[in-house]
C-alpha cells in the first residue's frame, strides 16, 4: 500500500518505519525542514533500541522518504495517518490545534478516497472533529476517519508495532475496516487479535489504558511508603501480590514515579474529559496528586540525610532520561529532583547514556555532564540513582566507594539490594524498602 504519515515525532517515525518494512511505501510528512533534510540524509532524529536498522534499509531499498511537501504526501497515499502533537493544554485537556489545522487542509487537497487514520492518542469525538472538518469542503464519499491508537512502549517500541498485543481500530465503514484488516494482517500472524469497534470506543480505550497502568504503578508507590512506615518490605509485597493471576507481576515495581509523554498527559486528559462530562473520577484525581508528589520523594531522604543542608553538597545523578532505553525526558522525574536540588543549592553533576543532550538544552550550565557513570562521581558527596538503565545494575562498588565522599546512595529505581550495600559500607536508602 502507499501510506503517507502526517507528522515525524516518536509516533510518525515509528509508525512510518514500521509499516514500510513489511513492503508498504511510505512518505512521512512535517513541517520542520530540518528535521526533513535529517531523515532524508539517513540521521534518525530519537533513540529507539532497533529502529535504526530498518530505517536504514528501507530508506536504502526506496521504500521510505520525507517530505515537507503536504500536498505531494496527501496526492501519495491511499491510507494517511495523523501522528500529530497532542500536548496537554493548561486545563489538562490535549490540545488538538495541531490535528484540526491538519483536517483543515485536508479538505482541498483530498482528489480521490481516502482513509484518515488518527493514531495520535486524542481526547473522545476527535474522529467526529476531524471528519467534519474535512467534510467542510469535499463530499462524504471521498474519505473515511478512523481511530487507530498506538499502544508503543518507549524502549521496546519496534517489538510493540511489528508484534502488538492488540491492534485497535475505530470505524463504521465497512470500507475502512477491509482496508484496515488487509494493512495490519501480516503483523498479527501469530494470532494476536484486531478489535473492530465504533470510533468512541477506541479513542477512549487509549486513555482507558493507560490510565489503569497509571493507577497501578502509583497504587503500588503508595504501598512503598506504607512499606516504610511499618517496617514491611515492598519487594516481598510485590512478589506476593504478582503471583496473583488477577493482579500479574508487571507495573509494580515501586519508583520515584511515572513519566514520559504519555502517562501523565493522558491520566490528566481523561480526568478533564470526565469533568466536562460532570463525571467525578475521584481515582485519576488521587494518581495525578500522588505520583506528583512521589517525583521527589527521593529528594525529601536526601535531605533528611544531610539535615536539611544541601548547600554547597555535590550530588552525582545516574539516569535522566524518564526510563531506560529512551533519551525522551518529557515529565521525566529526574527533572523534578534536579529542580529541588539546584533550589537548595546542591552542585548537580549528571550521566545519562542517551538523554543528556536534551537535558543540556534546558539547564545548559547549571548542571555539570560526565562521560560515564564513574567519572560523575568525581567530587560528589553522594549518588542518586533516577533511571534503571542496566548499565548501572552491576557496577564496580569498591571503586563506588572510593569515589563517593560520604559513602552515600540513594536507589530510586530499587535496583540494588539493601542488605548488600549495607555490607559494602554504604548508606543506603531506597523506596519502600528497610
Amino acid at each position: 500500500m502507499n501510506i503517507t504519515v502526517i507528522g515525524t515525532g516518536y509516533v510518525g517515525l515509528v509508525t512510518g518505519t514500521c509499516f514500510s518494512e513489511t513492503g508498504n511505501h511510505v512518505m512521512c510528512v512535517d513541517i520542520n525542514e530540518e528535521k526533513v533534510k535529517s531523515l532524508s540524509a539517513g540521521k534518525i532524529t530519537i533513540y529507539e533500541p532497533g529502529l535504526e536498522v530498518i530505517f536504514h534499509r528501507n530508506i536504502e531499498k526506496k521504500r521510505l522518504e520525507f517530505t515537507t511537501d503536504l500536498a505531494k504526501a496527501v496526492d501519495f497515499g491511499d491510507i494517511i495517518f495523523l501522528a500529530l502533537p497532542t500536548p496537554e493544554g493548561e486545563d489538562g485537556s490535549a490540545d488538538l490545534s495541531y490535528i484540526i489545522d491538519v483536517a483543515n487542509k485536508l479538505g482541498n487537497l483530498i482528489k480521490k478516497y481516502k482513509i484518515i487514520i488518527d493514531k495520535s492518542t486524542v481526547p473522545v469525538g476527535t474522529a467526529e472533529m476531524v471528519h467534519n472538518a474535512i467534510a467542510k469542503t469535499i463530499s462524504e464519499d471521498l474519505f473515511d476517519v478512523v481511530s487507530n491508537p498506538e499502544f508503543l512502549r518507549e524502549g521496546v517500541a519496534v517489538e510493540d508495532f511489528m508484534k502488538p498485543d492488540r491492534v485497535v481500530i475505530g470505524t463504521n465503514s465497512e470500507r475502512a475496516r477491509e482496508v484496515m484488516r488487509t494493512l495490519y494482517e501480516p503483523f498479527v500472524k501469530q494470532g494476536n487479535p484486531i478489535y473492530f469497534m465504533d470510533e468512541r470506543s477506541a479513542e477512549l480505550t487509549k486513555y482507558a489504558a493507560n490510565s489503569f497502568l497509571a493507577t497501578k504503578i502509583t497504587f503500588m508507590n503508595e504501598i512503598a511508603n506504607l512499606c516504610e512506615k511499618v517496617g514491611a518490605n515492598v519487594d516481598m509485597v510485590r512478589l506476593g501480590m504478582g503471583s496473583d493471576t488477577r493482579i500479574g507481576k508487571r507495573f509494580l515495581f515501586p519508583g520515584i514515579g511515572y513519566g514520559g509523554s504519555c502517562f501523565p498527559k493522558d491520566v490528566k486528559a481523561l480526568a478533564k474529559i470526565a469533568d466536562q462530562n460532570e463525571y467525578e473520577f475521584s481515582i485519576l484525581d488521587s494518581v495525578i496528586k500522588v505520583n506528583e508528589k512521589q517525583r521527589t520523594v527521593l529528594f525529601d531522604k536526601i535531605r533528611n540525610y544531610y539535615k536539611g543542608d544541601l548547600k554547597g553538597k555535590t550530588i552525582a545523578l545516574w539516569g535522566l532520561a524518564f526510563k531506560p532505553n529512551t533519551d525522551d525526558i518529557r515529565e521525566a522525574p529526574a527533572l523534578y529532583i534536579i529542580e529541588k536540588l539546584l533550589k537548595a543549592g546542591a552542585i548537580v553533576q549528571a550521566f545519562d547514556p542517551e538523554a543528556m543532550e536534551n537535558v543540556e538544552k534546558l539547564y545548559g550550565d547549571k548542571i555539570a555532564y560526565a562521560n560515564d557513570q564513574y567519572e560523575v562521581l568525581n567530587n560528589a558527596n553522594a549518588l542518586m540513582i533516577l533511571t534503571e538503565w542496566n548499565e548501572f545494575r552491576s557496577p564496580d562498588f569498591n571503586f563506588i566507594k572510593s569515589k563517593l565522599i560520604d559513602k552515600a546512595i540513594f536507589d530510586g529505581r530499587n535496583i540494588f539490594d539493601p542488605a548488600t550495600m549495607q555490607q559494602n559500607g554504604f548508606y543506603f536508602e531506597s523506596i519502600g524498602r528497610p
